[in-house]
């Protein structure tokens, strides 16, 4: 496979992006292996600037429900353009999205745009601060949800502490009001709760945990949350930058069957655009500005171009529901060729979405994520890439499946994987 371009752009990139790259991930260091630069898309297929052309199972980290180069987007896309790209002022798409969004999700009554995950979080933190007068959040070690310093943070001493600044930049000052909870451990949320008494704004999530490798929520944890939440007075926050409009059109508030009290979204609700949202009942977005006293602004949030793709997508996933049974059909069938390749190791599988982790031993959190064979997966990914599949550029990230990939697809993947496990010790 000749990878020369994507080689020399690397060296170049180098010289004027940090890593030779805007985003750590894509430099491959977790993998041992050099980036491909990507010339475009279509399907469940993308194309390098070298003319290779791979098997796409990143999906643009979540987004790209439809595949690349969705026809009816696109045409929307170009619309939107010729309008006009940005105007710092209110159009009628930015409205209608809220609109279908809210017809979509269970308990969603009114939101407010904003232009990526980071930000959405950033903001539904804000809200939960200023509607409960209290200033402790609770996050769950090994949940992502971007880069605002207050959410950089790791365990000290114990998983009951506060957090201690897990970047450089990120203050004590930052981190103090950040407190780290076991994922699928009710007992650690209800001490803490218990600790900090009448000081806890909210418990923010991953209902399915999507960041450390895909790590599911036990029975009952996510139901337990709502109500450690309501009976002392803290409001619940689900991030659903990777769940939301993924694992059902209501996301994972519709698929599990239990309501936070704040949303918050990300690049799927753009269909790939850059694009976030945050939201709740009327009652609770009612403190944000200009209704409220919680400021929170943005020059291109509603951006037309974004409004316009995320519009189709959502109008397109609402008229097709069978979309969800197909792609989960079809993942599950990945998960057992996975499970029928690699038994010595574990798959875990919800809706689209999923992992393969080179461990033994079950997955239900940071802990258990953290004993898989990273090296190992370097090389099952070099493998996989240089057999036209392109995978995350690391272990601990989901794998996620769109409407256009075909069950001949899945054997393909399913063919590679079994090609590189029959060097493997059983």
């Amino acid at each position: 496979m000749k990878t020369t371009t994507s080689e020399t752009l690397f060296e170049r990139a180098k010289k004027v992006l940090p890593g030779g790259v805007n985003s750590p991930v894509r430099a491959f260091n977790a993998v041992s292996g050099q980036p491909r630069f990507i010339r475009s898309g279509k399907g469940a297929y993308l194309t390098d600037a070298d003319g290779n052309q791979y098997l796409d199972y990143i999906c643009s980290w979540g987004p790209m429900l439809l595949g690349h180069g969705n026809e009816l987007v696109r045409e929307e896309v170009e619309r939107a353009c010729r309008e006009g790209l940005s105007f710092g002022a209110a159009t009628e798409r930015e409205v209608q999205m809220a609109e279908t969004m809210c017809s979509l999700v269970p308990s969603l009554e009114m939101l407010r745009m904003v232009n990526s995950g980071t930000e959405a979080v950033m903001s539904a933190l804000r809200l939960a601060r200023g509607a409960t007068g209290r200033e402790k959040v609770i996050k769950f070690i090994g949940c992502y949800h971007g880069h605002c310093d207050s959410m950089l943070v790791k365990a000290g001493s114990g998983l009951l502490t506060n957090g201690a600044p897990d970047s450089a930049g990120v203050t004590a000052g930052a981190a103090k009001d950040t407190l780290l909870a076991a994922y699928n451990d009710l007992s650690s949320v209800s001490s803490l709760f218990d600790e900090f008494s009448g000081q806890i704004a909210a418990v923010i999530v991953e209902p399915a945990a999507a960041n450390m490798g895909l790590v599911l929520p036990k029975d009952g944890f996510l139901q337990g949350l709502r109500d450690l939440c309501t009976k002392n007075g803290a409001l619940l926050i689900f991030d659903e930058v990777i769940t939301g409009f993924r694992l059902s059109s209501g996301g994972a508030a519709e698929y599990y069957g239990v309501l936070p009290d704040i949303y918050a979204y990300g690049k799927i609700i753009g269909g790939g655009m850059p694009v976030g949202a945050y939201g709740g009942s009327r009652k609770l977005m009612e403190n944000i500005s200009p209704l409220g006293k919680v400021y929170q602004a943005g020059t291109l949030s509603g951006n037309p171009v974004a409004m316009a793709a995320g519009l189709s997508m959502l109008r397109q996933i609402k008229a097709d529901p069978d979309i969800y049974k197909d792609m989960e059909k079809k993942a599950a069938r990945l998960a057992a060729g996975l499970r029928q390749a690699f038994p010595q190791f574990t798959v875990n599988q919800e809706g689209s979405l999923l992992s393969l982790f080179f461990t033994n031993e079950p997955v239900k959190d940071f802990d258990s994520a953290k004993k898989s064979d990273t090296a190992l997966y370097g090389k099952y990914f070099n493998h996989m890439l240089d057999a036209g599949i392109y995978l995350a550029p690391a272990q601990f990230e989901a794998m996620f499946i769109s409407a256009c990939h075909t069950d001949e697809d899945i054997d393909k993947t399913i063919e590679a994987a079994r090609a590189f496990a029959k060097n493997l010790p059983q």
